[in-house]
């Protein structure tokens, strides 16, 4: 059964950091490219981010280019999202999510092409 469990949310002030994980079992995480979502209460979800599967190719929405990093660590599983400068905007809960079909990285930012998301991590930014 393939399962990703986000962690590492949290209240921060605007502009500090967080680094969101998100535990990966069930399938060979080294195979599939990942992508990170977010979603704030009554609106849509929003691609954040996306990286291949031997992390050769990154890329990151408008709204977070320069502050947001994401990585993974075929090793242990895991994905990461290193969040710099935040933003009130950048409050929402964040989910990681699989691609459906392994070794392929082209049309990363339609989660349509993703077929399992995880539970999410809540980021809240408040002064």
């Amino acid at each position: 059964e393939v399962q990703l469990v986000e962690s590492g949310g949290g209240l921060v002030q605007p502009g500090e950091s967080l680094r969101l994980s998100c535990t990966t079992s069930g399938f060979t995480f080294s195979f599939y490219s990942m992508s990170w979502a977010r979603q704030v209460p009554g609106k849509g979800i929003e691609w954040v981010s996306a990286i291949s599967p031997g992390s050769a190719d990154t890329n990151y929405a408008d709204s977070v280019k320069g502050r947001f990093t994401i990585s993974r660590d075929n090793a242990k599983n895991t994905l990461y999202l290193q969040l710099n400068g935040l933003g009130i905007d950048d409050a929402a809960m964040y989910y990681c999510g699989k691609r459906r079909s392994p070794h392929i990285y082209t049309g990363w930012n339609k989660l349509e092409n993703y077929d399992t998301w995880g539970q999410g991590t809540q980021v809240t930014v408040s002064s």
